[in-house]
């Protein structure tokens, strides 16, 4: 039996010599912006973007990948293996997993194919990913991988504070009468990702209070083996600055990456956030392979 194969979307937050090194199949997404369609990683930066979001408050898209992109990537693999797993972000925020759930149908009966919903964005993807790679790599077979996979998502967590409120609306995830209402008072959302969806938890009303609250939420953690904090710049500001001094002191001896997020977060959340991605690791189990 040939070795597991190992998929993912761009909006998976991966280093290129490490995609290349673990052997990582990754398919871009499309990004449509007005009448203008972009591929990630070749047509469109994610500063740039952002930066127009912020100031012509345009609305990103994800159309793409498509069901026939997903087939078409699957069907090159078909040369090399029987055994592809497919991790995507979270369905809940956009058609990627459906597409390939979609693509993997029509190799029924000529390759296993298993799409995973990952239930998280960026770092928290690429984690899995490369998880899964790594086994994948070690010979392990596609049913411990995926079970591997599966028990890591409850364990991967990231929230967010943002000064924008007519993406939120936009995207659902407050009413207009709560986007109003937050505007007038100044207030800004502290939001989660639960079981995929980005979720309002809470209320601040500055800045420093934002960073109060991801401070507060990291602190929880009794262990954590990975930490990221994610914005919408690709340089320190203040904020990150802040965000990562108090950080050193409740998670001495990690490092605390600054990540630019990209255009499928930045589609629901705006072009203002920032954030925290943690993820609780519990060791690699040993497999009986």
């Amino acid at each position: 039996m040939s070795r597991v194969y190992v998929v993912t979307d761009s909006a998976a937050t991966i280093e290129p010599g490490v995609a290349k090194q673990l052997g990582i199949t990754i398919v871009p997404l499309t990004v449509r912006i007005g009448d203008e369609d972009y591929q990630d990683g070749t047509g469109l930066d994610h500063e740039e973007l952002l930066l127009r979001m912020g100031r012509d408050r345009v609305r990103p898209e994800i159309v793409g990948p498509t069901t026939e992109q997903f087939q078409r990537v699957y069907d090159r693999l078909l040369r090399d293996t029987d055994q592809i797993l497919s991790i995507h972000s979270s369905a809940r925020l956009s058609h990627i997993c459906r597409e390939a759930r979609t693509a993997a149908r029509a190799f029924l009966g000529r390759c296993d194919i298993v799409v995973v919903d990952s239930e998280t964005i960026s770092l928290g993807v690429g984690i899995l990913v490369q998880e899964a790679a790594r086994l994948a790599q070690d010979s392990a077979p596609l049913g411990e991988i995926v079970r591997q996979i599966r028990g890591m998502i409850s364990r991967v967590y990231v929230v967010f504070v943002t000064d924008t409120l007519d993406y939120l609306e936009h995207s659902q995830r407050i009413s207009s009468a709560q986007a109003i209402l937050g505007a007038m008072l100044n207030i800004r959302p502290f939001m989660a990702m639960e079981e995929g969806d980005i979720i309002p938890m809470e209320k601040v009303r500055s800045h420093d209070r934002g960073i109060d609250k991801l401070i507060e939420f990291a602190s929880e953690f009794s262990g954590i083996e990975q930490i990221a904090i994610l914005q919408s710049t690709s340089y320190p500001t203040l904020r990150t600055k802040a965000l990562r001094d108090r950080l050193e002191s409740i998670a001495p001896g990690h490092e605390f990456p600054v990540l630019l997020y990209g255009p499928l977060l930045a589609s629901h959340i705006g072009p203002d956030g920032i954030g925290l991605m943690v993820y609780e690791g519990v060791g690699r189990e040993v497999l009986p392979w």
